[in-house]
């Protein structure tokens, strides 16, 4: 991976706006995803607060400067050149719970916030609308640009509106300006050209009083359910989509593979849409074997899996999903 490096002058104008350590250079990103996987980012910025973010994203748009905004970095694969351009991440993560009871309630949450965490703070506030979210990993950002969902549930269901940046401008947008389908929006798989977004700063939910605490217990089911169903070993989540009518874990499993590995990266013996990081998987090695799922199923099977995960940094070097044809 080659990358210039960042001016001086730029550097000095960012550094007040990241953590203490300002910009950091040639930082491994793979701890700070969940699937441990990951090259180095040429300069890494951790921004703390909305301002400062806001702040940040003009200085890059002013001076068109690539960057990738990382949050939680669930459902994303890192290549392992990582990625020659700015990573900000993003760990402002305010939430502002209602003061006065009505008979809906709206949460504004900054987009760096756990998911989970908002909604078992819900819950702890009597509100109810996000018990399926209980345990889903990644940031509120993420689930916003992915639709994030589980047990019947999703971002979409909920969500009031959005505040984005895009451009060097802020806006409020109404959910329904964002195109959701299943885990896509019109921001999922948007690559930040210099300067440019959309970024997602904060997002507003509408939840309902829940007096009698009923939400709790759904999470608490959810919770067990998922603890039982899905690996807790270093993944990125469901690696595919599921087909229309169907489930990618279901097709995955009836072809035997199960455990089927390929170097450190293997197919989860508990769900068969995960993929596993056994310790030192590669991306590459990820990708290999979600190559090798896909031709499987759809030789058997005429069904494409798309990928429900992003890949993400500089793949020039390979491999890459191979393609297959429409259905």
């Amino acid at each position: 991976m080659t990358a210039a490096p960042l001016p001086t002058s730029l550097l000095a104008e960012l550094g007040p706006y990241g953590r203490g350590e300002g910009v950091q250079c040639g930082v491994s990103l793979a701890p700070y995803t969940s699937f441990r996987i990951g090259g180095p980012a040429a300069s890494l910025l951790t921004v703390e607060r909305l301002s400062h973010l806001v702040a940040v994203l003009d200085i890059l748009h002013r001076r068109q400067v690539p960057f990738l905004m990382l949050g939680g970095g669930t459902n994303v694969l890192i290549s392992d050149a990582g990625v020659p351009d700015l990573v900000v991440l993003n760990h402002c993560h305010q939430i502002h719970w209602p003061a006065t009871p009505a008979t809906t309630l709206l949460v504004r949450t900054d987009s760096g916030a756990p998911l989970a965490g908002l909604a078992r703070g819900a819950i702890k506030h009597h509100l109810a609308g996000l018990a399926w979210a209980a345990s889903v990993p990644g940031t509120v950002g993420g689930a916003v640009v992915g639709n994030a969902g589980a047990h019947g549930g999703c971002v979409a269901d909920n969500l009031h509106s959005a505040s984005l940046w895009e451009d060097g401008q802020v806006q409020e947008v109404p959910s329904a300006d964002l195109q959701y389908a299943y885990r896509c929006s019109r921001l999922k798989g948007v690559v930040a050209a210099p300067g440019v977004g959309p970024v997602v700063l904060a997002a507003t939910f509408h939840l309902d009083p829940d007096p009698e605490g009923k939400d709790a217990a759904l999470a608490d089911r959810f919770i067990a359910h998922r603890r039982l169903t899905q690996p807790v070993d270093k993944s990125a989540g469901s690696i595919f989509k599921n087909p229309p009518g169907d489930y990618a874990g279901r097709l995955i499993e009836g072809l035997g593979l199960k455990g089927f590995a390929v170097g450190g990266a293997m197919v989860s013996p508990l769900h068969a849409n995960f993929i596993v990081n056994r310790g030192d998987a590669t991306a590459a090695q990820v990708v290999r074997l979600m190559n090798h799922i896909r031709s499987a199923v759809y030789e058997h099977f005429a069904v494409v899996l798309e990928p429900e995960i992003l890949l993400v940094g500089d793949w020039s070097a390979g491999p890459r999903l191979s393609p297959l044809p429409a259905v």
